[in-house]
């Protein structure tokens, strides 16, 4: 799947809008064959990515001959023929797709060193059925090479040989009789259609098996007796089970004297679904979004992505809960920065200084030291020393070994690592106290920097703490000072007794009700009227309103207290 496309135009035998390429007809690039529904395309193109690389471009050097969806604003291609065989320039080489002389479909040059790119390999025919074969790209996506004068059943078509994506109404399996067995690879990248990392395939029982290319190495598995005839119900249940993906599709299993397959199909024929072995080594369904024109993935097996084996390559920590979830271990960095940026992550990670290994006759001489790790798996490759019984004897044996990269002990158990550390992830589950620690060996250098690191890292986490711990307290405080000031100002009105022969602030609407609303006046001042009025506990009190301009407080102080005198 990719993001972008990069096509240059040039001139076609083929007429572009056709879905149909004929024998004496040829498809250059810039050209391309379209579905007679429109939704899929066929033609040359150069993979690219839409995301911003700020280390180099990300377009691919290579060109493909592939299948798109042909209507949506996201290049995503579904088939690619020659995944593993880029193509330099194929302007100057003249590239195209023909039907060459033997009735099959090939890439072609004017390369001499490499004139044949790709070619299907369809043997013992014809000149009579030759001369009658065409390659037409069927609504469903399919680019199948038929013979016009006889039935409709393929010479060659695309869905026997897929890559990383299973369009519905294409088969998951095998046919028992040819031996022909469909099974998917993840792509290397984002910018490279290659043979990646993962497959997926058929088990004897019928049953799903994710598993990596090298080493072989089953990481998932949907399998056992009779569970066949169980998996397409069960999955139809989880997708009726979210909104996004209830009512969406048909899943059925096939299996026969003939062939034993997986397929699925829409039951909206204007939706744009399709099944994606995943880079991560996931087994994702893919659902087009109209209202985001964007691609959505509702579902995913495994969930955590940090399943697939060494899916962050080697010296990394696989972390599923964090984005991204793919880090180095301390004191390693990218190898390759660029790849990473385009989801490959093979070449994982190196170490910033090297260990130091000096031997002084049959004398290891090594100034090296161990970082532990908590809370982490295993490495897959971890191998058992018998006779190191305690921590100091396990870590001595690494130690004394220069291929060691880190080793684990536990109660009697040291288990030591050689070459590139794979398939470390961390678990949550694991607890603090746990005893399987992963001692990661680093030279002297880097294993001090790494605590001057941590050590500043913790200084800087306990002083904004004690920052945010004292800002808190101060809105406390300010807090406490405003309320008790509100009391005093605003609050109820206060008994004789705590009025003292000061002056004390009241709410008018306080005051109103003590005087009766104003309705009972004692006499007039310089400034105002003065009222009776009545405090909650009986006691008298008068009150001054002010009927003109604003009286200087000397003069109100002294007059009320006058009036207070009463």
């Amino acid at each position: 799947m990719f993001s972008s496309l990069h096509a240059p135009v040039s001139c076609s035998a083929a007429t572009p809008n056709d879905d149909t390429l004929a024998v004496g007809q040829a498809l250059a690039v810039g050209g391309k064959l379209i579905s007679r529904n429109g939704k899929f395309a066929l033609g040359f193109f150069q993979p690219g990515s839409a995301i911003t690389c700020k280390y180099t471009t990300t377009a691919s050097p290579g060109w493909y001959l592939g299948v798109w969806y042909n209507m949506i604003p996201v290049f995503t291609t579904v088939w690619v023929a020659n995944r593993d065989t880029p193509i330099g320039d194929p302007v100057v080489n003249l590239t195209e797709l023909k039907i060459s002389a033997d009735g099959n479909l090939v890439i072609s040059t004017h390369n001499a060193t490499e004139p044949i790119i790709w070619a299907t390999h369809i043997v013992n025919r014809t000149q009579t059925r030759i001369a009658n074969t065409t390659a037409v790209l069927l609504n469903s996506g399919n680019l199948a090479l038929m013979e016009t004068s006889s039935s409709a059943v393929p010479l060659w078509q695309s869905f026997d040989y897929p890559t990383d994506v299973l369009l519905p109404g294409a088969k998951f399996g095998w046919n028992k009789v040819t031996g022909l067995n469909r099974q998917f690879t993840s792509n290397k990248s984002l910018i490279d259609p290659g043979l990646g990392s993962y497959t997926i395939e058929l088990d004897t029982n019928g049953g799903m098996l994710l598993s990596s290319r090298s080493p072989y190495l089953v990481y998932w598995s949907w399998s056992g007796s009779s569970l066949a005839s169980q998996l397409v119900p069960l999955l139809t249940m989880i997708l009726d089970m979210n909104p996004q993906t209830k009512g969406l599709i048909s899943a059925a299993y096939v299996d026969n004297n003939e062939e034993e397959y997986y397929t699925y199909t829409l039951l909206n024929e204007s939706s744009l679904v399709y099944a994606l072995l995943d880079i991560s080594g996931q087994l994702k369904l893919i659902v087009w979004s109209q209202a985001t024109q964007s691609w959505q993935t509702p579902y995913a097996q495994p969930a955590v992505p940090c399943t697939a084996y060494a899916a962050c390559g080697p010296f990394t920590v696989c972390n599923s809960k964090a984005d991204p979830f793919c880090n180095c271990m301390d004191s390693f960095s990218l190898k390759s920065p660029r790849d990473w940026e385009v989801d490959d992550r093979t070449g994982g990670c190196i170490r910033n200084t090297h260990l130091d290994c000096n031997r002084n006759g049959n004398t290891t001489v090594s100034t090296d030291m161990f970082l532990p790790i908590t809370r982490v798996t295993l490495p897959y490759n971890s191998q058992r020393v018998e006779d190191a019984t305690t921590g100091a004897e396990c870590a001595e044996a690494c130690l004394n070994d220069c291929s060691c990269t880190a080793y684990s002990h536990n109660s009697s158990r040291c288990l030591i690592c050689h070459g590139e550390l794979l398939n470390v992830k961390e678990n949550d589950d694991i607890d603090n106290s746990s005893e399987d620690v992963l001692f990661l060996h680093l030279s002297a250098q880097d294993f001090h920097g790494v605590r001057k690191s941590k050590r500043k890292s913790i200084i800087g986490a306990v002083s904004a703490a004690i920052v945010i711990s004292f800002g808190l307290l101060m809105l406390m405080l300010l807090s406490v000072i405003w309320r008790n000031k509100f009391k005093c100002f605003g609050g109820q009105l206060y008994n004789s007794q705590d009025i003292g022969g000061g002056i004390v602030a009241f709410r008018y609407a306080d005051l109103g009700h003590a005087t009766k609303n104003f309705s009972e006046m004692l006499g007039g001042g310089g400034f105002g009227s003065v009222f009776k009025g009545v405090l909650g506990d009986s006691t008298p009190i008068a009150v001054k309103r002010l009927d003109g301009a604003r009286q200087g407080e000397k003069q109100f102080r002294a007059e009320t207290l006058g009036w207070q005198q009463l």
